[in-house]
C-alpha cells in the first residue's frame, strides 16, 4: 500500500477534526471521520450514535464481560474494533486520505505511508471551543473534556498497548491553541 495518509488523533475540543477536514480539502483528498460512523453502522447494524458512543469505551473486563453483550467471546466494542480496522485499511487501500481518530494511526503502522498527528490545546483554549463551537454548558466544560480525553486514552490504551498522545507515537504534535487551525492545516499540507 503506498498511499499516502494522515491520521488525527487529537484531544476532545482541540479542532482535530476541523483540521483533518481543511487538510483534506486543501490537499483535495477524502476525510474520513464521521462517514467512518456511517460505514461502520452500514456493515455492523448498530446505530451510528451508538457507535460514536461506544468507540471510546475500552470493553469491561473480567467476569462483567460475560454480562456486557458478548457475542462469540467478543464484546459489542472488540466486534466493532474489528470491524474498523477491516474499514480503515480498505479506506487506505482505496486511496490517500486524512482519517481522523478511531486508531487510524495504529491501525495504519506498516501498513501505509503515514504521517501520523496529534492534535492537542490546553484546557483554557479546549473548554472556550467546546462552549462556543459545539454549545457545551460554559458552567463544566473541564469536567466534559476530562471525562471524554479519558475515554479516548482508555480506548487507546486498551486496543494498541500504547500510550494515547505520547509524542513518541506520532511524527508531529501540533498545539491547535497556540497556533490556531490553519496555521496547523498549512503546517500539515507542507508535510504532506
Amino acid at each position: 500500500m503506498k498511499n499516502r495518509i494522515i491520521t488525527i488523533s487529537r484531544e476532545f475540543g482541540s479542532g482535530g477534526r476541523t483540521i483533518g477536514k481543511e487538510t483534506a480539502a486543501k490537499l483535495g483528498v477524502p476525510c474520513y471521520d464521521q462517514e467512518l460512523i456511517e460505514k461502520l453502522a452500514e456493515e455492523s447494524g448498530f446505530a451510528p450514535a451508538y457507535i460514536q458512543e461506544q468507540g471510546e469505551y475500552a470493553p469491561y473486563n473480567g467476569w462483567l464481560n460475560a454480562l456486557t453483550g458478548r457475542s462469540n467471546g467478543l464484546t459489542n466494542q472488540d466486534q466493532l474494533w474489528v470491524l474498523q480496522r477491516k474499514i480503515i485499511l480498505e479506506l487506505a487501500e482505496k486511496g490517500p486520505c486524512v482519517i481522523v481518530g478511531r486508531c487510524a494511526d495504529f491501525i495504519l503502522r506498516g501498513e501505509a505511508d503515514c504521517l501520523t498527528v496529534f492534535i492537542h490545546a490546553d484546557m483554557e483554549k479546549r473548554a472556550e471551543r467546546i462552549v462556543k463551537v459545539y454549545g457545551e454548558r460554559p458552567e463544566t466544560p473541564e469536567k466534559r473534556l476530562r471525562d471524554k480525553d479519558k475515554r479516548r486514552a482508555s480506548y487507546y490504551q486498551f486496543y494498541t498497548d500504547m500510550t494515547w498522545g505520547d509524542a513518541r507515537h506520532y511524527d508531529v504534535a501540533l498545539d491547535s491553541g497556540r497556533l490556531g487551525i490553519d496555521k496547523c492545516v498549512s503546517t500539515l499540507v507542507s508535510l504532506y
